[in-house]
């Protein structure tokens, strides 16, 4: 329903084939996310770092496909989206890598591939292993949450920074993004990044929250 809903109100469309919707998070709720792009009728791209997460949600059924290649990804979104085929495609790497690939893809050949985007990282605990930071692999990190936490909350911190500059690259172009209700947007401006309305206070965000504006 709220897939639908965003393609209703933001993209003013019904039928959402052909439309991408690009987020991440495979654990506990947001494993829904890949059936419900396909429920959808559109093509869903759902990033996860943690491997077992992501076999899992393949294994359930949950994900019709998954990979480690992000030319691969970009090849099968292109193809799916083309052709109007719904898909669900689980990518086992960094979110943060995938925005940006789509900011590139953007750059270099002027596509916009995402129609909707959103994030179901736990970011409700980002620096206790909710969310992971774009400079490291996933091992690393959790070695580094570890030893040294202090520098794990820096680099979630800058990986949240360059999180939202690809979003809004993106938005700025006719995406849209919304935000899940997991305090993606309030962690993402403590760390500095660009998500404040412009023109508004400090307590409001450029994007829209999913219980207000989409399923409200």
């Amino acid at each position: 329903l709220t897939v639908l809903n965003a393609g209703r109100r933001y993209l003013k469309a019904e039928d959402l084939s052909g439309k991408v919707f690009v987020t991440s998070g495979l654990g506990g709720m947001s494993g829904a996310q890949a059936k419900a792009a396909v429920i959808a009728g559109c093509v869903g791209i759902i990033a996860e770092v943690d491997e077992a997460a992501l076999l899992k949600r393949h294994k359930q059924g949950w994900l019709m496909e998954i990979s480690n290649n992000l030319d691969h990804c970009i090849a099968r979104l292109r193809d799916a989206r083309k052709n109007k085929i719904a898909l669900s495609l689980g990518y086992h790497g960094n979110v943060v890598d995938l925005w940006e690939r789509l900011v590139y893809e953007l750059d270099t050949t002027g596509e916009l591939l995402a129609d909707l985007g959103s994030d179901q990282t736990s970011c409700h605990n980002p620096f206790s292993g909710g969310y992971y930071p774009v400079q490291l692999g996933f091992e690393e990190a959790k070695q580094l949450l570890s030893t040294n936490p202090g520098k794990f909350r820096t680099l979630v911190q800058e990986s949240l920074k360059r999180h939202v500059a690809a979003i809004n690259r993106l938005a700025d172009k006719g995406m849209f993004f919304w935000d899940y209700g997991n305090a993606f947007l309030l962690e993402a401006q403590r760390a500095g990044a660009d998500v404040e309305k412009r023109g508004a206070d400090k307590t409001e965000f450029r994007y829209p929250s999913y219980v207000q504006h989409i399923m409200g």
